[in-house]
């Protein structure tokens, strides 16, 4: 089993995606604002510049494994922001913490050798689309 995904961090990484049409994807910048969040809800931050550093290798492994891909010019790309894919689209309903339910399918992701490893991914989404989004 590989080391556990920052799933929280993931999440939020996802969602700046989903929303920085006009605006370049900044996971340094992001890894910030949610260890400020985690500190305000009386959680551990740990180190910053860790997080930092995270945030800037999950967004070269979601690009590489094709969770999210360079926007389109068309829909304001500018070479330094993203999309989603329909694996990312995936990923994101999978782990987003906002849908009322448990963390069962960080979980199952987390049961996987490497649950960020596309064909490994694509297993486990099949099988919670299969049972009707719940794994």
């Amino acid at each position: 089993m590989s080391d556990k995904y920052d799933w929280d961090l993931i999440e939020r990484l996802l969602h700046e995606v989903q929303n920085s049409a006009d605006d370049s994807f900044k996971p340094r910048k992001y890894a910030e604002e949610h260890a400020a969040a985690n500190g305000a809800e009386g959680e551990g931050v740990g180190n910053l510049d860790a997080l930092k550093m995270q945030a800037t290798n999950y967004e070269a492994l979601l690009v590489r494994n094709g969770f999210i891909e360079s926007r389109p010019e068309g829909e304001g790309g500018n070479g330094e922001n993203f999309v989603l894919t329909p694996r990312g689209a995936s990923l994101l309903a999978m782990i987003d913490s906002s849908i009322p339910g448990d963390n069962h399918p960080r979980k199952v992701l987390d049961d996987q050798h490497d649950g960020l490893d596309p064909a490994t991914f694509d297993e486990v989404a099949s099988k919670a689309q299969i049972a009707g989004g719940s794994i």
